[in-house]
């Protein structure tokens, strides 16, 4: 294992000072353009010199007829060009003095046929100039500290935690939106397409000391170097926690990666066994995937799987309830002391089991504060989940039926919000146990967002939040026996 991120051979790639950019041209429509476009639009601040046989100028940077023409040796090249010329083009990359490359053009091994020839012509000049690549058939990478970015579509929000390594291209450059809907972002996210000579362990490797990734995600959809893979795991799950999506497990996925990337799948069976014993958490699907990320990357180690439910309705606590018990968190009953203490908080026509139904919210801090604080001082509960509702049209109707004028209630919803948010945080610093929230309105309403953004998880349903806490406690479950 690499100590540093500059050990990695992949560093370069990721954090390149300058970009020779081939198949980027004037035409509107041409692939290369848009991916430079992008870059541009996200921010990079290195020198791009875009490869051209006929362009002046692309997108205002100064065009070059060969690589051979350029003053310097830049750091990568992304080559997106027709497949029959790729060859030729990273052959002239290596007798420039480039040793890192992004083959963005597809039509190898993936579609057989004279595609695999090309790929092992691809491999062999790759080991002739020791160039280390990503691809062919990928999207490259995305680093929204740097700016840097090979997709098609520019780096929507803020950089983030959560690093990635994905055999699909698309896995990237479609999460960037997504992730910024829960106020997340991609510290680093790696498309390696065909693996040629770079595969998920180098990225894991890379990302394992990345000081910007708290957590690794791994789009999978096959794993070359099994052993390699789970001894490479092991270590680095005693203290970063990695989460994949593997999608080659059934007869349709299986099909489908073939197609893909021209990989061969394994037994679903196998690849679960193979996560459980490398301390790696398994998410189903995309939601999953980066909601165990979220709260592996923000929620402390919990105690157990005792788990307290705060809700203001008998619904919404109801499914909390339910689902967690089903994939195995417990709900226990409060000790005495504890339903003493919260007697003051509960009103007549609420219920101070768990999960707690408020029925009616008359202190917002009872539900923010007050009771949350209460049963974060049981030694039965290991984790608290709590039910988010404070609509912002019912208090405006509220307020503004008392005669407060618009900018009265502006002002009192933000100094509510304020304490509320306020005292959410508090909660989470103060006691050293996970603590999530789930609403069924918007994550965009103020309030959630800022919750959100304190650090604090609310997820869009109960179901995701229970799955993300036992996610939590089952990684550190697997750690646990891996040390």
């Amino acid at each position: 294992m690499i100590q540093s991120i500059e050990e990695s051979p992949l560093y370069r790639i990721v954090n390149p000072r300058s970009i020779a950019f081939f198949g980027a041209s004037s035409k509107v429509s041409s692939m290369g353009r848009l991916l430079l476009k992008s870059t541009q639009d996200s921010g990079y601040k290195g020198t791009i010199y875009p490869i051209h046989p006929s362009e002046e100028t692309v997108l205002s940077c100064k065009a070059y007829k060969k690589v051979a023409d350029l003053s310097e040796v830049p750091d990568l090249a992304i080559v997106v060009l027709p497949t029959a010329i790729v060859c030729q083009v990273l052959e002239e990359c290596g007798e420039k003095g480039i040793r890192q490359a992004v083959i963005v053009s597809g039509g190898f091994q993936e579609v057989g046929g004279k595609g695999i020839e090309l790929e092992k012509q691809l491999a062999a000049t790759a080991k002739k100039y020791d160039i280390k690549l990503l691809g062919p058939n990928c999207l490259g990478i995305a680093n929204p500290s740097l700016g840097v970015n090979s997709t098609p579509l520019p780096i929507e929000g803020k950089p983030g935690f959560i690093g990635l390594a994905s055999q699909s291209g698309s896995i990237v450059a479609q999460m960037y939106d997504y992730l910024d809907r829960f106020g997340l972002g991609f510290s680093t996210a790696i498309s390696i397409g065909n693996q040629l000579n770079t595969d998920l362990i180098d990225c894991m490797e890379y990302l394992a000391v990345c000081p910007k990734t708290k957590v690794i995600t791994l789009y999978i959809e096959s794993i070359n170097r099994g052993k390699r893979f789970m001894e490479t795991a092991r270590a680095i799950t005693r203290t970063k926690p990695i989460v994949a999506l593997y999608v080659g497990g059934s007869e349709t996925g299986r099909k489908a990666a073939f197609s893909h990337t021209g990989s061969m799948s394994g037994p679903d069976c196998l690849y679960s066994s193979a996560f459980q014993q490398s301390g790696i958490v398994r998410a189903q699907n995309i939601s999953e995937l980066f909601d165990f990320a979220w709260a592996l990357g923000n929620l402390p180690k919990p105690g157990g799987n005792r788990i307290a439910i705060l809700t203001d309705s008998g619904g919404p606590g109801a499914i909390a309830a339910d689902i967690s018990g089903r994939i195995g968190l417990d709900l226990p009953g409060f000790s005495a002391e504890t339903r003493e203490k919260l007697a003051p908080f509960i009103p007549g026509t609420g219920n101070a089991n768990n999960p707690i139904d408020l029925t009616f919210l008359t202190d917002p801090s009872d539900l923010f504060l007050n009771i949350p604080q209460v049963l974060l001082e049981d030694s039965n509960i290991d984790m608290l989940m709590i039910y988010f509702l404070l609509p912002v049209p019912i208090m405006r109707m509220r307020m503004s039926s008392m005669g407060m004028s618009d900018d009265e209630i502006d002002q009192h919803l933000e100094e509510v919000t304020r304490k509320n948010v306020e005292m959410v945080t508090t909660l989470s610093q103060t006691f050293g146990k996970p603590v999530v929230g789930f609403t069924f309105r918007s994550l965009r309403e103020s309030m959630v967002r800022r919750i959100i953004e304190s650090g604090v998880p609310v997820f869009p349903n109960p179901e995701r939040a229970a799955k993300s806490l036992a996610a939590l406690v089952d990684y550190h479950r697997m750690r646990d026996k891996i040390q």
